[in-house]
């Protein structure tokens, strides 16, 4: 609330004094809401708990025993999701709010150990033998169950990222580029491919209206995976990389027409920054077939001007953005 905006209008008369002081007081004692805090700290404790057993668990694995560890491991897993399944609104493809601030959090630490279970199992047991996308495939199976079943985003982003584990790319945020091998073709192709796939979802959640919030995180992570895929193609194919800074380009104008349609500055950042990349890139192969000194110049000043002129339309287009939710 501005205070300033009430001091003005009883400078001009339009409020008494009385009226004046009912706001200031309202506004002293305005209740300080700690929502984000809460969910935070809760999120965190998931976290420390499950990290915590993790570590109990390693250290004293010898008295313990194998078997103590995966019962104590699947009777939290089995509480948390039948905690989950008797508390749980009836099922729509809408999105459907929790029942109460625990819900997600519990589903969320059920999930974690159904993972850990799975992956404790194959690592002590090696009860899916050989047949190691099985291991991927079970968890990757329940999670986007479990995501739809009880409308949970953060299910979704370990769904997702199972997805990838279980086609051979690491896509959390730490090991995107650190984790994965981009001079590997077969890597590249798969994560284009995994890209497009999860911006095919996210079309298609919109377009059905299935579960339409979850077309946020499909989009983001799709379009992060193909770009970065497409970025690491134009340095390891000979010809082929104008192929694929063609396909970079469509998907980049198609992205930001759909972001820009729904206001969304963060994907018009992203397409514009990819595209951007992927532009450098074909300036700077071109001119290193020149073979000339002079491309070294012409590339520093091509560094300059086009960095002041991506933050100048960046600007723009905010600026455009505002103008069109007003």
């Amino acid at each position: 609330m501005n205070i300033k905006v009430f001091e003005n209008l009883h400078a001009e008369g339009l409020i008494n004094d009385t009226a004046l002081d009912a706001v200031k007081s309202s506004e002293a004692h305005r209740l300080f809401s700690v929502h984000w805090e809460i969910k935070t700290l809760l999120y965190l404790g998931v976290l420390l708990l499950s990290g915590g057993l993790g570590i109990l668990i390693y250290k004293n694995i010898d008295t313990i025993g194998h078997q103590v560890i995966l019962l104590i491991i699947g009777v939290i897993c089995a509480g948390c999701f039948g905690y989950c399944i008797r508390q749980k609104l009836p099922f729509s493809w809408q999105q459907v709010k929790a029942p109460n601030a625990f819900f997600d959090y519990a589903l969320l630490l059920g999930c974690l150990t159904f993972v850990t279970f799975i992956g404790y199992l194959q690592f002590q047991y090696n009860t899916f033998g050989t047949a190691y996308g099985l291991a991927t495939f079970i968890p990757l199976a329940i999670l986007t169950l479990s995501a739809y079943y009880f409308d949970h985003l953060g299910v979704l982003s370990m769904a997702i990222t199972n997805l990838a584990a279980w086609m051979g790319i690491a896509v959390t945020p730490f090991q995107l580029l650190s984790a994965n091998d981009f001079s590997n073709e077969r890597i590249v192709v798969t994560g284009a491919l995994l890209g497009v796939f999860l911006l095919l979802l996210a079309t298609l959640s919109g377009w059905k209206n299935i579960k339409k919030h979850f077309a946020f995180t499909y989009q983001n992570f799709g379009a992060h995976i193909f770009f970065i895929a497409c970025i690491a193609a134009m340095f390891i194919f000979d010809w082929q990389w104008l192929l694929w800074l063609g396909a970079m380009m469509l998907v980049a104008v198609y992205i930001f027409r759909q972001a820009f349609k729904e206001g969304s500055f963060y994907f018009v950042l992203i397409t514009v920054l990819y595209g951007y990349i992927g532009l450098s890139i074909l300036v700077g192969r071109l001119l290193l077939a020149t073979e000339d000194i002079g491309a070294i110049y012409i590339g520093l000043l091509y560094m300059i001007g086009s960095a002041i002129a991506v933050i100048l339309l960046l600007i723009n287009l905010n600026k455009k953005m505002k103008h069109a939710r007003v």
